[in-house]
């Protein structure tokens, strides 16, 4: 076998936000904790609307424009005879609320569902060298599908969404700390994560990259033969998510 299980982890997610080594993660739920099965994008419009009516802007992230790439590495022993993999999320609901003074009230939120992640773009590959150039087929693409969504692993029947909710956001454009809340198989997790925003007032970008572990949300790397084969358990994922007022 090779690393098919690789796209277990995601992210996210995101897919979120944060850089490498910011902080640690605080849980914030059990494990195993049923999590809601359908989307909360009606709810999060009906939440920013509000907000936009009390005063401020509303920007709405835009999935076309935007950029969210996932990164899962090879491991153990015999990982030369494993692939490194390229996940993103080309659909996602997402939303940021900036207040006309200050960001105490500053907000942001983003949804995705983990059976629409892209696996394996060749186009995503190919630019990132060596280390990634290796061709998959669709039988194994497939196989990465179906091991990552599988009941072994990220259980997407059971927990489809994963679901990132700004807890606090402190700075002044373009930079900012925020504290996250993310919302994955099952279980919360919180953390302090570093966004630069750029292009105000007008439009909005939102950039910054991390590092997750699999574990932190009770899901266990891939790792078969004694972990002869097997998956690291840190993610790096890096965004780039674009917006505009509305």
């Amino acid at each position: 076998m090779d690393m098919k299980s690789a796209a277990i982890v995601l992210f996210s997610v995101a897919t979120v936000i944060t850089l490498p080594g910011c902080t640690a993660i605080s849980p914030t739920s059990p494990a195993g904790r049923a999590a809601p099965t359908q989307s909360e994008r009606t709810e999060l419009q009906a939440g920013y609307a509000a907000l936009r009516a009390a005063g401020g802007k509303v920007f709405t992230l835009d999935p076309r424009k935007s950029v969210i790439r996932i990164y899962v590495f090879r491991g153990g022993r015999a990982a030369r005879l494993g692939h490194n993999h390229v996940l993103s999320a080309p659909r996602f609901a997402g939303f940021l609320y900036l207040p006309a003074a200050g960001t105490a009230n500053a907000r942001f939120d983003l949804e995705f569902r983990l059976d629409q992640l892209e696996i394996d773009n060749p186009a995503y590959r190919s630019v990132l060298g060596n280390a990634f150039a290796s061709a998959l087929t669709a039988e194994d693409i497939d196989g990465v599908r179906k091991h990552m969504l599988g009941n072994d692993n990220l259980q997407a029947d059971r927990f489809p969404f994963v679901r990132i909710h700004s807890m606090q956001i402190v700075g002044e454009s373009p930079k900012f700390a925020v504290k996250v809340q993310i919302e994955m198989h099952g279980q919360k997790r919180e953390m302090w994560i570093p966004l630069s925003v750029e292009g105000l007032p007008d439009s909005v970008a939102v950039t910054g990259a991390l590092v997750l572990r699999q574990t932190d949300f009770g899901v266990q790397p891939y790792s078969a033969l004694g972990g002869f084969l097997a998956v690291q358990d840190e993610v790096v994922i890096e965004f780039k998510l674009l917006g505009v007022p509305g």
